[in-house]
């Protein structure tokens, strides 16, 4: 009886098996007298009937998210990355619960008095809310890797290893977003040998930068954009309605020199071309920039950006 006079928190996780993307939590505390309908397993609810419940606990309930990277994952290992990821989600919330009710297992730490409930995103309103909120946040980020990855239909598993995920990472290898330390990845990973004889290297250049952006807010709209007889647009990207064309210059950590961020007047032409060509594809104004990104490969990349080359 005493729990039902405390701020409970409902706590779940998505994303401990997939092999590539980040672990994300979510901490959920809902209104007593709430009227949302259907709450349950995310994992046992339709995408449509997820997105639509995730919007209603949204408007009505304080939640918190926690998500860690696959960086993180592969330092500290997933269940540490799990834990971390629901600590971070319990400490974003508007408002400190009095207790946390974790799905599967309590959290070791006891900062704010938790408890596990096996399978408590079936048994409990708040742990299935925050379920729904942790699958359709970490969906959403998977989704948005997907343009920078296209060969490997991050949109349709969200990473986990399907047929399709292992037959990709065989013939591709791993991308930057593949974690390191889960065996299947461990046995396909790229090295400079492989992305050279792949001729692949400038492609590992452009999905760098391509993540980049995307971690800065921006929108990955396409890769590799061939324009016509205009050549081709390394990366497209949106942000608060601007359009953002990047010119993607990549080399190993051997050559001398590395790339440089100059773009020569013929190449500037032509990537205006296609710029123009594109936009009149679109059909519709839009304000545009054109950045230019050097990437040197190697244990840690290095990346370098010139925002906002003039076009005319």
């Amino acid at each position: 009886m005493g729990d039902k006079l405390k701020v409970i928190a409902g706590v779940d996780e998505a994303g401990r098996g997939p092999l590539a993307g980040p672990v994300v939590a979510a901490a959920v505390i809902l209104p007593k007298n709430h009227k949302i309908e259907g709450l349950a397993d995310s994992k046992k609810l339709a995408p449509k009937k997820r997105e639509r419940l995730f919007d209603e606990i949204k408007a009505v309930s304080q939640v918190g998210i926690g998500i860690v990277s696959h960086k993180t994952i592969d330092q500290i290992n997933i269940l540490q990355g799990t834990y971390k990821a629901m600590r971070k989600a319990l400490g974003r919330l508007s408002k400190k619960p009095e207790k946390a009710l974790i799905d599967g297992f309590s959290l070791p730490e006891q900062v704010i008095k938790n408890e596990g409930i096996i399978s408590g995103d079936s048994k409990v309103e708040s742990i299935s809310a925050a379920s729904i909120v942790a699958k359709v946040t970490r969906d959403q980020i998977m989704k948005n890797m997907d343009p920078i990855f296209p060969e490997f239909g991050f949109a349709q598993h969200k990473g986990y290893g399907t047929k399709q995920h292992m037959e990709a990472l065989k013939k591709f290898k791993a991308t930057p977003i593949h974690r390191k330390s889960f065996r299947p990845v461990k046995e396909n990973m790229p090295n400079i040998r492989w992305l050279k004889s792949s001729k692949l290297v400038g492609k590992l250049g452009e999905q760098l930068v391509a993540l980049k952006y995307l971690n800065d807010g921006y929108q990955i709209i396409k890769m590799n954009h061939t324009c016509s007889h205009y050549g081709e647009i390394n990366i497209i990207t949106e942000k608060n309605g601007q359009l953002i064309f990047i010119e993607v210059k990549t080399a190993t950590k051997d050559q001398k020199p590395g790339p440089d961020l100059n773009v020569g007047q013929s190449k500037l032409q032509k990537l205006k071309s296609a710029i123009h060509y594109y936009l009149s594809e679109l059909g519709e104004e839009k304000d545009v920039r054109l950045d230019v990104s050097s990437v040197i490969i190697g244990k840690n990349p290095i990346i370098k950006s010139y925002q906002g080359v003039i076009l005319d």
